[in-house]
């Protein structure tokens, strides 16, 4: 099954008779505010209008778990809160499930990877998210029949820090996050800039146009190619900020053909840890 769907396969298939359950999963990266700017509540942008039948689940709540300076930002979920949450809204392992954000994908791509690593066999991304959604919205909060899912670690490729140092150095690992962070001349968030020893710049904005869709299966293959991904199973793993920008490289090179590992912890992790090297500069070492 494809990763990814467009709008009008959604529609078709929301119409049909075993339409997919769909999970609204809006929400951007907490930073710095100006003095008295909101913060941004996902929430509250479901509540003002989602996809018919979608059930919001919280990114930093259910699809992360604690964050601190051994586990990054955004850890891996308590596998408990994680499968409550799905079950809560109707995940099952025999109906299709169909994620979506507002338009950036990242959030969205977390939820798919989550739903993939932890066993779910059909998961799709809506690709360019409710932006490119062209049918009607709805306030009614759904109050789904509970799915039956459990959640069970394991089903594809999760790096921690010494197997993503060891990808670095034996086969591809690619930083998804911005070049200027890669190259650490900017560091807005974490302790230090700069980028694991080995690992190559490839910004996941690299992978979409500029409507937010993915571009073509063909153009990402030939991007990824580029960067030094074979194909080769085990040899490709990606990295960001905090494992949420690099799930969404993780399903580019998925609509690419190409497996990939991802290190959750990422950079937060990575270089919260003193006796971790760094990098800096345009060049992987």
């Amino acid at each position: 099954m494809n990763a990814i769907i467009t709008a009008s396969e959604l529609a078709s298939e929301l119409a049909g008779e075993n339409p997919p359950v769909l999970l609204d999963i809006r929400w951007q990266l907490s930073v710095a505010k100006a003095a008295g700017e909101p913060a941004f509540d996902g929430r509250a942008e479901y509540a003002k209008g989602h996809l018919p039948g979608a059930v919001f689940i919280d990114l930093d709540a259910e699809l992360a778990g604690h964050a601190g300076a051994k586990e990054g930002r955004h850890p891996l979920p308590d596998l408990a809160v994680l499968g409550a949450a799905l079950r809560a809204a109707g995940v099952s392992a025999d109906r299709d499930v169909v994620v979506y954000d507002g338009g950036q994908g990242w959030a969205a791509a977390r939820a798919w990877w989550l739903l993939r690593w932890t066993g779910h066999p059909s998961v799709r991304v809506l690709d360019g998210g409710l932006a490119t959604w062209e049918g009607p919205l709805e306030t009614e909060i759904p109050s789904p029949e509970p799915g039956t899912f459990t959640p069970a670690p394991g089903a594809t490729g999760l790096l921690d820090a010494d197997g993503a140092a060891a990808l670095a150095r034996s086969g591809l690992l690619l930083d998804a996050r911005a070049a200027e962070r890669y190259r650490g001349d900017v560091e807005p968030i974490d302790r230090v800039g700069g980028h694991i020893p080995g690992a190559v710049s490839a910004p996941t904005t690299q992978n979409v146009a500029a409507d937010g869709r993915f571009l073509p299966a063909a153009e990402l293959a030939d991007r990824f190619t580029t960067l030094g991904a074979t194909g080769a199973a085990g040899q490709v793993g990606v990295y960001c900020g905090s494992g949420v920008s690099g799930a969404h490289e993780v399903l580019a090179l998925a609509v690419a053909g190409i497996d990939a590992q991802l290190y959750v912890g990422s950079w937060s992790q990575w270089s919260a840890d003193e006796s971790r090297p760094v990098a800096t500069g345009p060049d992987p070492q």
